[in-house]
């Protein structure tokens, strides 16, 4: 199971930390995610992390904004969120994959509840 928390509203240009604690089959030691959807739009790739940690990848939109950082100890994957923007506004999820880091949706097959972020203007 994946469970998301750290959502929240925000004013333009704050931070936040999304968190995703992992538990039985879904720990973190495959590859985790973050994707996001916002009202009336698709879901789309937000950050990823590999197995090890080495490797992260990140949506154009966000790189030099978003961190994401894994803690295998605590099972917990972590977005940072800085800088943030009213277009961030998004439902964020967490998704563990088998395999290798991956921007493809279709590659995760597991998937935490979602948490709401809000960013003002």
């Amino acid at each position: 199971q994946l469970q998301a928390s750290g959502g929240g509203l925000v004013q333009t240009g704050g931070s936040l930390r999304l968190s995703c604690a992992a538990s039985g089959r879904t720990d973190t030691r495959g590859a985790m995610g973050w994707f996001r959807q916002a009202p009336g739009k698709e879901r789309e790739f937000v950050a990823a992390i590999s197995w090890s940690g080495g490797s992260t990848y990140y949506a154009d939109s966000v790189k030099g904004r978003f961190t994401i950082s894994k803690d295998d100890a605590k099972n917990t994957v972590y977005l940072q969120m800085n800088s943030l923007k009213p277009l961030d506004t998004a439902v964020y999820y967490c998704a563990a994959a088998p395999g290798w880091a991956t921007i493809l949706m279709t590659e995760y097959l597991y998937w935490g509840q979602g948490t709401q972020v809000t960013v003002s203007s």
